[in-house]
C-alpha cells in the first residue's frame, strides 16, 4: 500500500478540533499557514505559560487514520481533524518512525520531532477516549496513540490524496519521545 495524505486541516484559533480543507501550505521553520500553532517559537497555550521562547517543536501534528479506524471498532466515532491534526495519513507507521525522519508530503517536507501526548481535553470531547489513546503495553511502558508532531524543514503545499516518502535519519535511530 502507498502511504498516502487522506486529509488535512487548519484552524485560526486554539479549538481542539481542525476544520478540513483541501489545501494547507508549510512555511518552512512556521507550520501550517493560517494556523493558530504556527510559529517559530512554541505555541500551545498551556505551553507558552512555561517559556514563550522555547522553539517550537510541534508545528505540524499528524495522525495516522488507522489509529480512527481502531476507535471506531471500539464505539468512539472520530474523524479526521477531530483530535486537532493537520495532517491524517493512512498507511504509513508514524509511531514506529524515529526522531529526525524526513517526510515528504506534497510538496513540502516535515522532520518528525516526537510524540503528541494527549491529554484530558481528549475527554472533554469524547468521555472515555483518553484511556484509548493513552495505554500500557504487557511490559508497563505507556503507548501515546495520538500521532507525532514535526517541523517544517520544506515550504510546499498538502492536499488530500498526495503520497508520502519518509526518509530515515543516520543511525543512531533514536525513538520518539513526547514534545
Amino acid at each position: 500500500m502507498t502511504s498516502r495524505v487522506l486529509a488535512v486541516h487548519r484552524s485560526p484559533v486554539h479549538d481542539f478540533s481542525k476544520e478540513p480543507v483541501t489545501e494547507i501550505e508549510l512555511v518552512e521553520g512556521h507550520g501550517v499557514a493560517g494556523d493558530a500553532h504556527a510559529g517559530a517559537t512554541i505555541q500551545h497555550l498551556h505551553r507558552v505559560a512555561k517559556d514563550p521562547t522555547a522553539p517550537n517543536l510541534r508545528q505540524v501534528h499528524l495522525i495516522h487514520a488507522e489509529l480512527l479506524d481502531d476507535l471506531a471498532a471500539l464505539g468512539h466515532t472520530v474523524r479526521p481533524g477531530e483530535l486537532g491534526e493537520n495532517i491524517t495519513t493512512r498507511g504509513i507507521d508514524l509511531l514506529g518512525l524515529p526522531r529526525g525522519t524526513l517526510l515528504v508530503l506534497g510538496t513540502a517536507e516535515v522532520e518528525i520531532t516526537g510524540l503528541r501526548n494527549p491529554c484530558s481535553q481528549i475527554n472533554d470531547f469524547q468521555p472515555g477516549l483518553l484511556k484509548q489513546v493513552l495505554r500500557k503495553d504487557t511490559d508497563g511502558q505507556v503507548r501515546r496513540l495520538t500521532g507525532v508532531m514535526g517541523v517544517v524543514t520544506r515550504s510546499g503545499s498538502i492536499s488530500p490524496g498526495d503520497t508520502i516518502t519518509a526518509t530515515l535519519p543516520a543511525a543512531p535511530l533514536l525513538p520518539l519521545t513526547t514534545v
